[in-house]
Protein backbone atom coordinates (compact mmCIF):
# COMPACT_ATOMS: atom_id res chain seq x y z
CA UNK A 1 0.00 0.00 0.00
CA UNK A 2 1.11 3.05 -1.11
CA UNK A 3 2.15 5.40 2.13
CA UNK A 4 -0.37 8.23 0.98
CA UNK A 5 -3.11 5.94 0.69
CA UNK A 6 -2.10 4.57 4.53
CA UNK A 7 -2.20 8.58 5.96
CA UNK A 8 -5.64 9.30 4.10
CA UNK A 9 -6.99 6.19 6.02
CA UNK A 10 -5.71 6.91 9.36
CA UNK A 11 -7.03 10.87 8.39
CA UNK A 12 -10.30 9.32 8.24
CA UNK A 13 -10.47 6.82 10.78
CA UNK A 14 -8.87 9.90 12.80
CA UNK A 15 -11.49 11.63 12.16
CA UNK A 16 -14.08 9.43 13.64
CA UNK A 17 -12.11 9.06 16.60
CA UNK A 18 -12.37 12.85 17.56
CA UNK A 19 -15.99 12.85 16.75
CA UNK A 20 -15.99 9.60 19.21
CA UNK A 21 -14.24 12.15 21.30
CA UNK A 22 -15.57 15.11 20.63
CA UNK A 23 -19.23 13.57 21.30
CA UNK A 24 -18.09 11.90 24.45
CA UNK A 25 -16.59 15.33 26.04
CA UNK A 26 -19.88 17.17 24.77
CA UNK A 27 -21.65 14.07 26.70
CA UNK A 28 -19.87 14.02 30.04
CA UNK A 29 -18.99 17.76 30.30
CA UNK A 30 -21.55 19.93 28.95
CA UNK A 31 -24.46 17.42 29.54
CA UNK A 32 -23.75 15.40 32.89
CA UNK A 33 -21.19 18.15 34.08
CA UNK A 34 -18.47 15.39 34.23
CA UNK A 35 -14.67 16.64 35.42
CA UNK A 36 -12.75 17.37 31.80
CA UNK A 37 -9.90 14.94 33.40
CA UNK A 38 -12.45 12.19 33.50
CA UNK A 39 -14.06 13.11 30.26
CA UNK A 40 -10.80 12.87 28.80
CA UNK A 41 -10.10 10.38 29.35
CA UNK A 42 -13.43 8.25 28.82
CA UNK A 43 -12.77 9.40 25.65
CA UNK A 44 -9.74 8.52 24.39
CA UNK A 45 -10.27 4.98 25.64
CA UNK A 46 -13.51 4.67 23.62
CA UNK A 47 -11.82 5.98 20.35
CA UNK A 48 -9.19 3.93 20.73
CA UNK A 49 -10.99 0.72 20.86
CA UNK A 50 -12.23 1.78 17.55
CA UNK A 51 -9.02 2.77 16.69
CA UNK A 52 -7.25 -0.71 16.83
CA UNK A 53 -9.56 -2.29 15.30
CA UNK A 54 -9.49 -0.11 11.98
CA UNK A 55 -5.68 0.07 12.09
CA UNK A 56 -5.32 -3.48 12.34
CA UNK A 57 -7.47 -4.38 9.39
CA UNK A 58 -7.72 -1.28 7.26
CA UNK A 59 -4.88 1.10 7.49
CA UNK A 60 -2.02 -0.97 9.03
CA UNK A 61 -3.01 -4.47 7.25
CA UNK A 62 -1.00 -7.32 6.74
CA UNK A 63 -1.52 -10.77 4.20
CA UNK A 64 0.31 -12.94 7.00
CA UNK A 65 -1.79 -13.03 10.28
CA UNK A 66 -0.19 -11.02 12.97
CA UNK A 67 -0.49 -11.64 16.64
CA UNK A 68 -3.07 -9.97 18.24
CA UNK A 69 -1.82 -10.02 21.44
CA UNK A 70 1.51 -8.73 20.93
CA UNK A 71 -0.19 -6.04 18.43
CA UNK A 72 -2.71 -5.23 21.33
CA UNK A 73 0.60 -4.57 23.89
CA UNK A 74 2.60 -2.90 21.17
CA UNK A 75 -0.81 -0.52 20.24
CA UNK A 76 -1.27 -0.11 23.73
CA UNK A 77 1.87 1.49 24.11
CA UNK A 78 1.52 3.37 21.72
CA UNK A 79 -1.27 4.70 22.86
CA UNK A 80 0.17 5.57 26.06
CA UNK A 81 2.98 7.78 24.78
CA UNK A 82 0.45 9.76 22.22
CA UNK A 83 -1.92 10.22 25.08
CA UNK A 84 0.73 10.85 27.98
CA UNK A 85 1.80 13.80 25.20
CA UNK A 86 -1.88 15.10 25.00
CA UNK A 87 -2.61 14.83 28.21
CA UNK A 88 0.44 16.88 29.42
CA UNK A 89 -0.51 19.51 26.23
CA UNK A 90 -4.02 19.38 27.94
CA UNK A 91 -3.11 19.99 31.49
CA UNK A 92 -0.41 22.81 30.36
CA UNK A 93 -3.45 24.46 28.38
CA UNK A 94 -5.85 24.45 30.83
CA UNK A 95 -4.40 24.66 34.04
CA UNK A 96 -0.82 26.59 32.70
CA UNK A 97 -2.46 29.15 30.38
CA UNK A 98 -6.07 29.04 31.57
CA UNK A 99 -7.14 28.23 28.33
CA UNK A 100 -10.52 27.48 27.50
CA UNK A 101 -11.26 22.86 27.80
CA UNK A 102 -13.42 22.36 24.76
CA UNK A 103 -10.23 24.34 22.87
CA UNK A 104 -7.72 22.48 25.15
CA UNK A 105 -9.38 18.76 24.09
CA UNK A 106 -9.33 20.63 20.09
CA UNK A 107 -5.39 21.18 20.28
CA UNK A 108 -4.69 17.90 21.69
CA UNK A 109 -5.92 15.82 18.85
CA UNK A 110 -3.35 17.03 16.76
CA UNK A 111 -0.62 15.69 19.02
CA UNK A 112 -1.96 12.57 19.56
CA UNK A 113 -2.50 11.84 16.34
CA UNK A 114 1.31 12.98 15.33
CA UNK A 115 2.65 10.62 17.88
CA UNK A 116 0.04 8.10 18.00
CA UNK A 117 0.69 7.35 13.63
CA UNK A 118 4.11 7.36 13.94
CA UNK A 119 4.40 5.15 16.81
CA UNK A 120 2.15 2.57 15.21
CA UNK A 121 3.88 2.73 12.29
CA UNK A 122 7.29 2.13 13.44
CA UNK A 123 6.20 -0.51 16.19
CA UNK A 124 3.07 -1.69 16.17
CA UNK A 125 2.20 -2.78 12.43
CA UNK A 126 5.73 -2.60 11.40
Amino acid sequence: MKETTRIFRFAVIGTMNALIMAVTVWIMMGVLDINYILSNVTAYILAQTHNFIWSKYWIFPKEEKGNTWRQLLLFSIAFGMAYGAQFLLLLGLVEGLDCNEYLAQFLGLFVYGGVNFLMNRMLTFK
